[in-house]
């Protein structure tokens, strides 16, 4: 009978450790956290402000004329956890720029997933998640800036501005379809708000960004 209970104990534990694994948290949200994510400045500085409601802690980003990231160094195992899930929502957009030029290279809000694949920050792969102002889910082109950065559309204002959506992808597959690596671990996760090259000014907010099994 003890063993019988070891046994079903022993089997609850890794029940519950193999649950708590299929999913990674990448960002809290907090006032702590704030302080030691990473900055990434491309012109001036996007203001970000933290906030809650009934599905948790959020982000809120401002940007006008401006634009800079918050960034994660986090390695996360694509074979056990591939999906990226996504809050986000977008109140202000930048619609009638073109996404894909210079010019207009701006969005209200975006998520990058990033693989190391050398020694500077130059030689890294990345996938640009977006919330388009102006293109279709699933369109996608590279950066105009790098061709080793992708940019995919996973929400777009044309069908929800100013409404909360959640979307996933499957990041290793997308590694693979979009830049042709087999990805099996990433190196790192941010967000961006950015209007450097438009000028007009954006208003977006990030929830519960995830990884996980399915």
């Amino acid at each position: 009978m003890l063993n019988f209970f070891l046994i079903t104990i022993s089997a609850t534990f890794l029940f519950i450790q193999s649950t708590l694994a299929e999913k990674i948290n990448i960002f809290e949200f907090t006032q702590d956290e704030l302080k030691t994510l990473k900055v990434k400045k491309v012109k001036g500085e996007t203001k970000w402000i933290l906030g809650s409601n009934e599905k948790g802690n959020y982000i809120k980003a401002e940007a006008e004329g401006k634009g800079s990231g918050l960034g994660k160094e986090i390695e996360i195992d694509l074979t056990k956890t591939p999906f990226i899930n996504i809050t986000w929502k977008v109140e202000k957009d930048l619609s009638g720029i073109i996404e894909n030029s210079k010019k207009g290279h701006d969005y209200a809000a975006r998520v990058f997933v990033i693989k190391k694949t050398g020694s500077t920050a130059l030689s890294n792969r990345a996938i640009n998640y977006v919330f388009s102002s102006n293109n279709n889910i699933n369109d996608s082109w590279p950066s105009p800036y790098t061709k080793k950065s992708i940019d995919y559309v996973l929400s777009t204002t044309k069908e929800k501005l100013d409404t909360w959506v959640t979307v996933k992808r499957n990041v290793k597959d997308d590694f693979m379809t979009l830049h042709n690596i087999d990805v099996k671990m990433l190196n790192g996760v941010a967000i961006m708000t950015d209007t450097d090259n438009s000028k007009l000014k954006a208003i977006s907010y990030y929830q519960n960004i995830y990884f996980s099994s399915e």
